[in-house]
């Protein structure tokens, strides 16, 4: 009993990590049956924790010696089990060692999403878009292709259906999740280059007259770049059309029509779900697609401020997605 009771209480405090911080995932997530939503609410309170260890202030070697923990702390969540965790084991490995139980969670997706952070700490740099494709599939499509375990654990996808079905779905949650980190990206494009981080391919910025030369003036003459205009993205002093924001402009929508590529294909995954699971799917995808549609829209905010839908806007897409099926 002592041990179900703790269980029931790390499912709660992830909870509660959810509602807080899930700007975005949570009106997907309440969408889903108590054990679906408790084991999503896991997955993002590991997720969140690792990703808050890449963005905070820490020196990189002690970034790095955190993820190296949290990498462990999976592995120990593997070998023990949930109905014997310390009455003072961590709250968020206890959830998430029961959901990978009941759910069979792909053990090695959530250490891609830690790859990911790495990816981060390190400050690298993205010479092609097939390299920032990896990046996105490493700290969001691997958390989709969890999710799906979740979604699949009893509906069309699941084990019983044949192994192509199967592939198919998890190549869609990959999509779907590299989608998102897309919208990401250019939803904080402004803030990132003002934390030293640069996303966008060179390749891209190249095609766009913001940087020349070849990779090793990527990292500096960008972020230069980026955290200049994106401060200030205003007419010059002489009232003539700042050239460089009209370059970052071009380039901002020409990501966003990238990014609305891969939610086309990544919201194929929705027929293969049952109602509540493709409705969070759809809800989820649905808002970030509307945030992308604003960023399109009116690239100058964007690069102005972090762009956000209003809670109603969330509310109202999500109910949308279980009226009428979503977008």
């Amino acid at each position: 009993m002592k041990a179900a009771a703790d269980t029931a209480e790390a499912y709660r405090h992830c909870e509660r990590v959810t509602r807080s911080r899930a700007a975005n995932f949570y009106y997907g997530i309440r969408l889903l049956p108590p054990e679906k939503r408790r084991a999503m609410c896991a997955v993002y309170a590991f997720a969140r924790r690792v990703d808050d260890i890449g963005d905070g202030p820490l020196e990189r070697e002690e970034k790095l010696r955190l993820l190296d923990a949290e990498q462990r702390g999976l592995a120990e969540s593997r070998d023990a089990r949930p109905d014997a965790c310390p009455p003072r084991a961590d709250p968020v490995m206890v959830a998430l060692a029961d959901a990978e139980e009941r759910f069979s969670l792909p053990p090695d997706a959530l250490v891609e999403l830690i790859e990911g952070v790495r990816m981060d700490v390190d400050g690298q740099v993205y010479e092609s878009f097939e390299e920032l494709v990896l990046y996105c599939r490493r700290v969001a499509g691997a958390i989709g292709r969890v999710c799906l375990a979740i979604f699949a654990a009893h509906g069309p996808a699941n084990s019983a259906g044949p192994p192509a079905g199967r592939l198919e779905a998890e190549q869609l949650a990959d999509d779907l999740g590299v989608a998102m980190q897309l919208t990401n990206i250019l939803r904080d494009l402004r803030e990132d280059a003002e934390n030293g981080r640069a996303y966008l391919p060179a390749e891209d910025l190249r095609r766009f007259g913001l940087i020349a030369g070849g990779q090793e003036r990527l990292a500096p003459t960008v972020l230069a770049s980026l955290a200049r205009v994106a401060g200030d993205p205003s007419p010059s002093a002489n009232g003539r059309p700042n050239e460089e924001v009209g370059w970052l402009v071009a380039l901002v929508r020409f990501e966003a029509d990238r990014a609305q590529q891969w939610f086309h294909r990544g919201l194929a995954l929705a027929p293969l779900l049952d109602r509540r699971s493709a409705a969070c799917v759809l809800a989820m995808a649905g808002i970030y697609r509307r945030l992308l549609d604003q960023i399109a829209s009116h690239p100058e905010q964007a690069l102005g401020e972090r762009m956000s839908l209003p809670m109603r806007e969330k509310a109202w897409v999500a109910a949308r997605v279980m009226l009428v099926g979503g977008r």
